[in-house]
């Protein structure tokens, strides 16, 4: 007998669970997931495992950590794509792998820069892969020590980036000095970043992402996708730290009970796949400003740079106490996205590309104030290293 119940509301709707009896699915211990997060610059006495500590911290699309290192001679390594972490349905080019890469690529340096080392990189030393990353490597790097190389001082943030999905503050915009000092982040090479914090611009803007969310949780292989990709729960995060992680009480009482699964997710009649839409949807409403980052040309190393620019404008929100958020939907390259890519494109007075290498925009974020979002979940640094 049930002899009381406690109510976990999400999204609007009511879960209702024995309360005592499911004490277990109240609770979510992702401190395995979140190992990476403490260990980073443990000292692991080598300076580029220690530099790759911190790497492993950096974003990638979907959470996915595409990236795979091998050792090489005492002061090189060669970074590769892991082939498997691809996301063929909404990337079908590998362009935002290759940005994932890329970042990994920038906050390499940024903690070599705080050894005192330089990074020499020679991006894809075999050749640029196209249509699709390949199994030649990424880049080829050099730990070079440079008495003149002066600490970045974004490498202070790595700890406390964090990509926010949660709602923004409404009544706290975002002022224009500080939007303007995120751009002077960037170097020369990571693109050219814009921004606008006017309400009927912001508002236009909200209107394309939640046309452009609907659209990929209707189309049947983007949305299966990330279903696939999505880790429900306490064990599935900890087993799988990677990926899109719902963690916490509720999502924990509602995995437990089956009403919240891969497969309810990819089923658009089902609760899960609404609240889907919802939640997403309320955190782009309460966007309090925009800015995206254009490259002039989209080969595989303006991709890489890009990267770089990303994390670096990160880095710089999160030193700032700035939230910052992706919207990628409407840049991605699948057929049924293509009406909003270039809406995205004319609406930000950017000219769509006419050919695949031509230059675009490669990414879109929300900025607002809101809550601190805790580590998101990482493989570990040894999971990532691959013999010669």
């Amino acid at each position: 007998m049930v002899s009381r119940r406690a109510v976990v509301l999400t999204g609007g709707a009511a879960v209702v669970v024995a309360g005592a009896g499911l004490a277990p699915l109240l609770h979510s211990d992702l401190s395995t997931a979140r190992a990476p997060w403490t260990a980073a610059g443990g000292g692991f006495g080598d300076a580029r495992l220690d530099a790759l500590s911190w790497a492993v911290l950096a974003p990638s699309p979907h959470n996915r950590q595409p990236w795979l290192v091998r050792l090489d001679s005492d002061d090189a390594l060669t970074l590769f794509c892991d082939l498997e972490r691809r996301l063929p349905a909404t990337d079908p080019p590998d362009r935002q792998i290759a940005i994932g890469l890329g970042a990994f690529l920038e906050v390499l340096r940024l903690a070599a820069s705080a050894q005192g080392l330089r990074l020499e990189v020679a991006p894809f030393p075999e050749g640029e892969p196209y249509p699709r990353l390949d199994a030649r490597p990424a880049a080829e790097v050099r730990f070079v020590p440079d008495t003149e190389e002066v600490r970045d001082p974004l490498f202070d943030a790595i700890p406390i980036r964090r990509t926010s999905r949660t709602a923004f503050d409404r009544k706290r915009p975002v002022p224009a000095e500080t939007l303007d000092a995120l751009g002077r982040a960037l170097g020369p090479e990571d693109g050219a970043f814009a921004w606008t914090n006017d309400p009927a611009r912001v508002d236009a803007l909200k209107s394309l992402c939640r046309a452009a969310w609907r659209t990929e949780m209707e189309t049947p292989q983007t949305r299966r996708e990330s279903a696939v990709l999505t880790r429900i729960g306490e064990k599935q995060v900890n087993a799988n730290p990677d990926g899109i992680s719902l963690f916490g009480p509720p999502m924990e009482a509602m995995g437990g009970l089956g009403l919240l699964t891969q497969e309810a997710m990819d089923d658009p009649s089902s609760w899960a796949w609404r609240a889907s839409i919802d939640f997403y949807n309320r955190n782009i409403d309460t966007a309090m400003a925009f800015g995206w980052l254009s490259t002039a040309g989209n080969m595989r190393k303006d991709q890489l740079r890009a990267g770089a620019g990303w994390v670096r404008l990160q880095l710089a929100a999160s030193a700032a106490g700035l939230s910052m958020q992706p919207f990628s939907q409407a840049l991605q390259e699948f057929p049924e996205m293509a009406a909003h890519f270039e809406e995205l494109h004319a609406a930000l007075g950017a000219a769509a590309p006419a050919n695949p290498l031509d230059g675009r925009v490669q990414g879109l974020f929300r900025f607002g104030y809101g809550d601190a979002a805790p580590p998101s979940p990482r493989w570990p640094l040894t999971t990532r290293l691959v013999g010669a």
